[in-house]
């Protein structure tokens, strides 16, 4: 490796926020494919399932999970990305009301309660997701982990957007 490349490599981990970012901005296009998966997945299964129902009386066992399973995906990789374009609700009243140094306190205070209640349901959700590791799905008959997977991987995503809005001071 030469000098230069050392300089390089440095500089790119020399600042973690900026590390930060682009890891984010690299599971957010990962999210991104995923909810556009789960919308077309959508987009075809439920209207197959109602002309099933309605037009041949015979709807499909497997279109009803499959579809809420792609919900769940969707809920949860939409949220993420939402909350990266800083489409969240938040109630900023208070902090309106404060001056600069006691708005900048209530704004990390926030964000770091918000931390945590996203680490700890990464936490439960990677729980929910082992326990439910060896169960079936009625119909589709795959490992239950699949769609509560959804859970951790939401959550911890939304946990790493919301540590980079911390660290970059933003609201």
């Amino acid at each position: 490796m030469t000098k230069e490349d050392n300089g390089r490599a440095a500089g790119r981990f020399s600042d973690p926020v900026a590390a930060l970012s682009r890891i984010n901005e690299r599971l957010l296009k990962v999210a991104g494919l995923i909810t556009i998966a789960a919308m077309a997945i959508m987009a075809v299964v439920i209207p197959y399932e109602v002309a099933g129902r309605y037009l041949f009386a015979a709807m499909p066992v497997w279109s009803g999970e499959v579809a809420t399973y792609s919900l769940v995906w969707l809920s949860m990789m939409g949220a993420a990305i939402g909350m990266r374009k800083g489409y969240q609700m938040s109630l900023t009243a208070v902090v309106e009301k404060l001056p600069g140094p006691g708005a900048r306190l209530a704004r990390d205070c926030a964000l770091g309660i918000t931390i945590i209640l996203f680490v700890i349901l990464t936490w439960y959700g990677l729980a929910q997701t082992v326990v439910n590791a060896k169960q079936v799905s009625p119909a589709l008959g795959i490992s239950m982990a699949l769609p509560y997977a959804s859970l951790p991987a939401g959550f911890a995503l939304m946990a790493l957007i919301t540590l980079e809005k911390l660290l970059r001071r933003e609201a």
